[in-house]
């Protein structure tokens, strides 16, 4: 009997090393995501407050159109942030798990360099060009007016919300989440009386500026914060000479993923000219339902967030099992969430709308609450897309990801959405073909199919586990 004991000792002691180990890891994935989820919320609620000035405070529905297409250029210019943000969290973990503090610093150092130069470089581009671009959305007359006067508050301070978005990528791949739940939640908090103090001066504008001034002000706070040194991060102003060596090594990792993000953003904002076609009730209320679907995809990326920081320091410190498992906890906790808010918008998909409508506007009602149940349907598979998506980048895998965009986009979505939406479709020498028309709901079933098949790629390449011999 005691040699029995003996030989099951072992396995038994094994068997609780590793139950030991993943509540451990379990713990460290909610440690690092809970302050992103919340700092994502309280961006939203910046969001959701605006969106509601405009509903209940201005009389036209122009307005929410407008409102919904210069926040889809706004999210475009947040995409563009990753050509600086993603090569950042992935270098600076795989510095701090390697126990390579001077190397973390120094990336830290570049990457404020290349957010300044950059920012500097899209708001002059920005400036001189918004007015094309809204024409491209097939917007005209009073609603483009109101989306290019909204945007160019976003597009001249636009440089320091990149300092802001690369400061804290530094302190994520340090395992620092909760500096950037005190910047953000600040920026959120100024926001408020901002937007809602400039409206009554400057009209609809003033909500732009609102934004863009909070924005600026998280940027002075975490080079504050970095200036004074945090999580064994320093940011000093002789530090940003150009080290090109690092400089390319930030850039061989975060030119993949924002050349995906801006692929994303560009197939995103031709999706909405397709929306932008079927009028201002439509237009306003994809907006409103965009803006709800925020409160899952956002949860996404908070878990999402944990998982390239661990993956990226797990790597750094040569322990690809302990990566791939904070990547699977990190999807099974984000995923929970994601389809909790599913049920959410099922439900109380009615009562989210009328918040942001008054009691004239309920066409956009009506036309958004069928389109905000069926994204409830779609939160699993947005949740492989969105967390694996984080997981890959920490590990440094950026560059197959864009290839799963761009099928989705190019290769289901636009096409679908074109069919769905219309009463034919003039294909050329393919001839005529008969669409679906079925008006905004047509829109969203094609970005259902969209979501539903690069989560499948997004699953299949995180479990294939090519990720872990990645170099940065």
């Amino acid at each position: 009997m005691e040699d029995a004991e003996l030989t099951l000792e072992p396995g038994l002691a094994t068997r609780h090393h590793s139950v030991e180990s993943q509540s451990r890891v379990r713990r460290r994935v909610l440690s690092l995501a809970w302050p992103v989820l919340v700092q994502q919320y309280l961006i939203l609620s910046v969001q959701l407050s605006d969106r509601y000035l405009a509903g209940n405070f201005l009389d036209e529905v122009a307005y929410q159109s407008a409102q919904t297409n210069a926040q889809y250029l706004g999210w475009t210019l947040a995409c563009f942030t990753t050509l600086v943000s993603v090569g950042t969290t992935a270098l600076v973990a795989r510095f701090v798990g390697a126990g390579d503090r001077n190397m973390a610093i120094k990336a830290t150092n570049q990457s404020i360099l290349l957010a300044a130069v950059f920012g500097i470089g899209m708001s002059i581009v920005g400036l001189s060009t918004v007015d094309t671009l809204i024409g491209l959305l097939q917007l005209n007359g009073q609603t483009a007016d109101f989306a290019v006067g909204y945007l160019r508050p976003l597009l001249t301070l636009y440089p320091f919300q990149m300092i802001e978005v690369a400061g804290i990528a530094c302190l994520v791949g340090a395992g620092d989440t909760r500096t950037g739940l005190f910047v953000l939640g600040g920026v959120a908090l100024l926001n408020w009386p901002l937007a809602w103090g400039l409206m009554p001066a400057l009209g609809f504008v003033g909500i732009a500026w609102g934004t863009a001034l909070s924005h600026t002000l998280g940027a002075c706070a975490v080079l504050s914060v970095l200036a004074r040194g945090r999580a064994g991060l320093v940011w000093h102003v002789n530090g940003m000479r150009p080290d090109w060596e690092l400089i390319w090594r930030l850039l061989w990792v975060s030119v993949p993923a924002a050349a995906d993000s801006m692929s994303l953003a560009a197939g995103q904002l031709w999706f909405l000219s397709i929306v932008n076609r079927l009028g201002d009730v439509a237009s306003g209320a994809h907006g409103i339902a965009i803006g709800w679907e925020a409160l899952g995809y956002l949860s996404g990326a908070a878990f999402g967030t944990a998982a390239m920081a661990l993956v990226g320091q797990n790597l750094g410190a040569r322990r690809p099992d302990l990566a791939a498992r904070s990547g699977w906890t990190a999807f099974a906790l984000g995923c929970t969430m994601m389809c909790l808010m599913g049920v959410v918008f099922y439900a109380l998909a009615p009562q989210m709308f009328a918040l942001f409508c008054s009691t004239d506007k309920e066409a956009v009602v009506e036309a958004g609450v069928p389109v905000l149940r069926l994204v409830a349907f779609a939160m699993a598979p947005e949740a492989c897309f969105i967390i694996f998506t984080y997981a890959l980048r920490g590990a440094g895998d950026t560059r197959v990801p864009v290839i799963f965009t761009w099928v989705g986009l190019l290769g289901i979505r636009i096409p679908l959405a074109y069919l769905l939406t219309s009463d034919y479709l003039d294909l050329g020498w393919l001839g005529l073909w008969r669409g679906a028309n079925f008006g905004l709901l047509g829109a969203w079933l094609a970005m259902f199919a969209d979501l539903v098949v690069r989560g499948i790629f997004f699953l299949h390449r995180f479990a294939g586990g090519r990720w872990k011999r990645i170099q940065v």
